[in-house]
This record gives C-alpha cells, structure tokens and sequence, in this order.
C-alpha cells in the first residue's frame, strides 16, 4: 500500500507528449513508401477509434501494428523525436514532475520502450511507468505485443490501476475517454480533460475539470507551478474585425480569445467586458470612464491603429489600466495611399473616369498637370510625413513642412516657421496631424481662404481635423481645386448608408477611413500590439504604453516578481519597502518609474516567501493594482 497522500496518474500519448507515439513511428518507417500518407491516415483513424472507446482497444493495437513496419532500431530514432515534442506546458513545469516525482504514476496504453526514457529525464522512475511491451522477432522487427499485459485490454486502464491499489485520492490527467473511465469505475477520485493538443468531445464532456494546459491543473491543485496564473484564465476580447492573425497569436500562448466582427456600444461593451483581462479595439470603440468601472479585472487595452482618443487615456491610467496603440505599423500604407491621390488629384483622374463610367469620351489636358516641380506641403512631420517627405521629394515636387514640434528636415524639404506660409506656397496641402482635441477644426475658412487658388486639400489624418462645410464651400467657390478625404467628424459603426456635403464633388476623392486598411498594415498591427500586450501581461513590460510611465524590465531568472501601481504619493515607496522588510524578503532587484499621476514599481525577489506578503502589499494605502508573475 502506497502512503496516504494525493496520487496523479498521466496519459503519455497527447498528454505528456504533443503526439501520439506509434503515429510519429509510423511516419519515420514508411518514409519514401508511396502509400505512406494512406497508411498513417489510416493508423490515426484507428488510434482515435480506440481512444473514444468505439473499438476495444485491444483491436485498435493490433490493427495499428499490422500496419507497422518498424524494428527495434527505430526505437532510438522514435524516442529522440519524442523529445523535441514534449507537450509545451509539461516542459515548462519540470519542477513540479522532480518535486512531487513520488506520487506521480504514467498508466498509458503506449509502450515502455519509448515511454521510459522520457519519462525518466522528468523523474519518474520505470517502475512507476505502467504500459505495454512489443515483441520482437530475431531480426528485431516489432511483430506484436505482450498480450498477457492489462493494458493490451479493452478497459486495461482501469484493471492495471485497481491492480496498484493506490491510497488517497486519485486524480487522472489525459486526452481520452480510455483515460476517463478509470474515474467512471470508481478508481480515481477525479478525471482532468488534457485538451493542449487535442479537444477529444467525449473526455472533455465527461470530465471533472478541462485542463488546456499542466498550468490550469496544478492551478485548480494549487501545486508548484511555472506560471502564477494560467493562460487560459486570461480573457480576451478583441473587436471590429482585428485582423486573425491577432486572434493566432494570442490563441497560440494559451489565452482565451473571443473575436467580434463589429464594434461594441458603451452599453454592450459594459455588460461584456465584466470578466474581459485584456481588450482589443480599432478607431470606433469607445473605451470612457463608464466602460472602464466596469472593467474590474481590466489589465491592458490594445488599440490596433494609431489614434487613441476614443480611449479615456487618462481614467484607464487612473484605474490602473495600460494602453498600448500601433504607432508605426500602419504608416507606410497611409503614405503610399497619398502618393496615390496627389497623383490622381492633379491629373484630374477621377473626373475622366467617372465620364467613362457614364458613357462620355472626353479627352483633354485641361486641369491635368505633373506633380513634377510643384509643390508639396505637408502639416504634420512626424512618422507619416517624413515618410511622404522623402518620396514625394523622389518624384521631383518641392516638399514644405510646419510642425508644431521641432523636426529635423529630411532631404531638400524646407520648414516652414508658420501654418500660413506653408498655406500659401503649396500647390498640394496634406494634412498628417494627431488626435490631439485642441486640432479640432484645424484647417477651417481662414486657413482655406490664405491656400493658393486652385490648390489641392488632403485629409488622412483625423475627421476633425478639417471644417467640413468650409471645405465645401472652398470646392463650390473653386477656392480649392480638388481634395481627398478619408476621415470624418462622424463615422459610422458599422457599414452601411454615410452621407456627407463633399458628395458629388466630381474633383474629390472620398475614401471611408481606409488609409491604414492594407493587408500588410493589418498583419504588421496584429503582430507589433499582441506583442506588446503579451509582454506586459507575461513581464510587466510597459515600453511603448500611450499613458503609462514606460520601464523595460529585465527576464525573470529564477524569481517572482511583484508588480505593484499606485497613486504618486509622497512616502509610498517607504510604505512598499517596509512591508518588503517586514516579512524579511531577499530581493534581487527593484525598478521603478512614475509620471505626475502614477507609480510603476516592480519588485524581483526569491521564490520562497510569506505569502502573506501579498495580501500586506494590496492593504498599502493609495494601491490601484498590485498582481504576481512566476
């Protein structure tokens, strides 16, 4: 009888492993076969068969090894493959396998040939390692099993673990219901779906915990483990049709991701952000003050875009919330798409072809000039404007620029030191502005009345930027010779039915917000803000956040690491190192970093400590969020 005490028996198979052994064999032996992908097609059918429980698994394992062609050779192969394909979070975990080795069991329906040595190299002895055996003829070709083993049986599981007479209570891991039925009988106490490799329906339905992963059992066990929390606790919202390879990315670390094709109203976005840990949005969700009281478990919003004011940057900071945007992803395609309509604006494009479109040959010169040796007046020279600085310049147009910041010049491009002079010596005007409020209204009937006659207007930058009606009014007074426009005071939330006055201008391009909407852009903008998302909610990384103090934090190395915001207050950090002190914490390092508003500081110390602490570091007068990464 074996001491009384908790005892965990793991599936090998899709468990402890990514794959399923005799699958992997298979493809290694019949390699150069020309019937290689039917035969392994059809090993995988036979083997999911008898892990459902429709065939006995009996009859799953015969069939399986008829259609072997393997020696006892292959074995050395198949085992170093299996090391490369360990299950991720098993891997991670090592140290719970190496503490708790002795109550850890494999009950698999595998074999020992290649179960033990991988199991080994975990702690786990071959005597606690119950599984088949092949038999071998003398050549060494695997010709069958030993069918005198339990485990060669339909329902071998549960005899082999009645046969052990485990004491305490008994929890199973695995992917099958092979695996379930042992709880089924009676034997174990609890059955965890293992669902990081495959979803098998019939295990996870019958289960008494669904475990995505090793770090959501040993959660729920409260046992040792590589991360704090799990994964795929960590919910994820993600709206207005992110691109999917967001959704990927994130889905493929282990969190819980839920994708929405459209934007959320305030009240919606209330009631379903309750539980949400991390929110995804573009330019039409509107994060206020309302949204984010609601948001009690709230960590980090991701807006995929530039703009950021249709988030309450400030509140979000106040509640402990970080924001990161896409400042730099999306602004080749914005340039490219100005380029484009500098060019069809002066040749009068879009006027010849929509007399195509209505029946009508009119060919003329009249109104179509090159954008050689015109000139160029950018308002905004930042990532955008010198980026269209530089080719425009390429194209042989003389580049102005006004900033309200201090930019160095790139190239022959010439500054301006007022708005009004670069109005009044360009021939083409765009505008590249951020969503600060005070630009509202930036270009109105003043500053269109001091542009030259007949002088093109571009908006890519912000819908209020630009006084809509004096815009109008510049086209039907010929004031402005043409403009393109892709942003407006008012967007609508989804597609469908827009008006506006600038319609029916034949001389101006409308665009519905697409500057940054290229394919690349999008996948560039679904890679740079997952990343930083992850970061911070894996690190405490906040490089790059829009309203946090910024701090680049060092890998953890053998550590935990305390991540505490509060409100910027004198005495704070005396109140967190008396705490720190008081329960005797050997730190390894500290960092901090703090604005007018808040205070970032992390703390790395050992892994053994009172876990008192915590609770003592929330209590600290002025905390606003205080969390725990392993």
């Amino acid at each position: 009888m074996v001491a009384t005490g908790r005892k965990y028996v793991f599936d090998f198979d899709s468990t402890l492993t990514r794959v399923e052994a005799l699958d992997v064999l298979a493809e290694m032996t019949l390699e150069g076969k020309s019937n290689r992908e039917e035969i392994v097609s059809e090993i995988q059918r036979i083997t999911n068969l008898g892990i459902d429980g429709d065939i006995s698994f009996t009859e799953s394992l015969e069939r399986r090894l008829k259609l072997l062609d393997a020696n006892k050779e292959d074995l050395e192969k198949l085992v170093a493959e299996l090391r490369q394909k360990i299950s991720k979070s098993i891997a991670a975990n090592k140290e719970f396998f190496e503490k708790y080795s002795d109550d850890i069991y494999v009950i698999s329906c595998g074999f020992k040939e290649f179960i033990d040595p991988i199991v080994k190299e975990y702690n786990i002895p071959s005597n606690r390692v119950y599984a088949n055996t092949f038999k071998f003829d003398e050549q060494g070709n695997i010709v069958g099993f030993d069918e005198k083993n339990v485990l060669s049986q339909h329902n071998g599981k549960i005899e082999c673990l009645k046969q052990m007479n485990l004491d305490g209570e008994v929890q199973v891991i695995g992917d099958g219901y092979s695996d379930y039925v042992m709880r089924e009988a009676g034997i174990a106490h609890k059955f965890f779906a293992y669902t990081e490799n495959v979803h098998r329906e019939k295990a996870a339905k019958n289960a008494d915990h669904v475990a995505p992963n090793l770090d959501e059992f040993l959660f729920v066990n409260d046992l040792p483990r590589n991360i704090s929390y799990p994964k795929n606790r960590i919910k994820i919202l993600l709206l207005e049709n992110v691109h999917s390879d967001a959704f990927e990315s994130l889905s493929s670390e282990g969190f819980s991701v839920e994708l929405l094709k459209h934007s959320l109203s305030e009240e919606e976005l209330v009631e379903k952000i309750k539980d949400v840990h991390v929110l995804g949005i573009r330019s039409k969700t509107q994060v206020t003050e309302k949204v984010l009281d609601a948001a009690e478990k709230l960590l980090v919003v991701g807006a995929f875009c530039i703009g950021t004011t249709q988030i309450d940057l400030e509140y979000a900071k106040r509640k402990g919330v970080v924001v990161f945007n896409a400042p730099y992803s999306n602004t080749r395609s914005v340039v490219e798409l100005a380029i484009g309509e500098i060019i069809m604006l002066m040749r009068s494009v879009f006027a010849r072809s929509s007399e195509i479109h209505n029946g009508q040959w009119q060919k003329t010169a009249a109104g179509s000039r090159e954008v050689r040796g015109k000139n160029l007046g950018i308002v905004g020279y930042g990532n955008i404007g010198k980026q269209l600085s530089v080719l425009a310049e390429a194209m042989g147009m003389k580049v102005y620029y006004y900033d309200v910041n201090d930019q160095l010049a790139l190239g022959n491009a010439v500054k301006c030191s007022t708005l009004e002079d670069l109005l009044n010596v360009s021939d083409v005007v765009t505008l590249h502005v951020d969503d600060n409020k005070a630009n509202k209204n930036f270009i109105g009937e003043r500053e269109i009345n001091q542009m030259k006659r007949g002088a093109m207007l571009i908006n890519l930058s912000r819908g209020f930027v630009v006084d809509i009606d004096a815009l109008a009014d510049g086209l039907e007074s010929g004031k402005i010779g043409g403009a393109a426009v892709d942003v407006y005071p008012e967007e609508p939330s989804s597609n469908g039915d827009f008006k506006t006055r600038l319609q029916g201008f034949p001389n101006v391009i409308l665009t519905p917000h697409v500057g940054g909407s290229t394919e690349e852009a999008q996948r560039d903008i679904a890679e740079f803000v997952p990343n930083k998302i992850m970061d911070y909610i894996n690190s405490g990384n906040t490089v790059d956040a829009v309203n946090f103090p910024n701090i680049r934090l060092p890998k953890q190395n053998n550590a935990h690491r305390f991540l505490h915001i509060h409100k910027n207050v004198p005495g704070i950090m005396a109140k967190i190192n008396k705490v720190l002190a008081k329960y005797e914490l050997n730190i390894s390092s500290q960092y901090l970093s703090t604005d007018s508003e808040v205070g970032y500081v992390i703390t790395d110390l050992d892994k053994e400590y009172n876990k008192d602490v915590i609770k003592a570091l929330k209590k600290v007068e002025n905390t606003i969020k205080f969390r725990v990464l392993y």
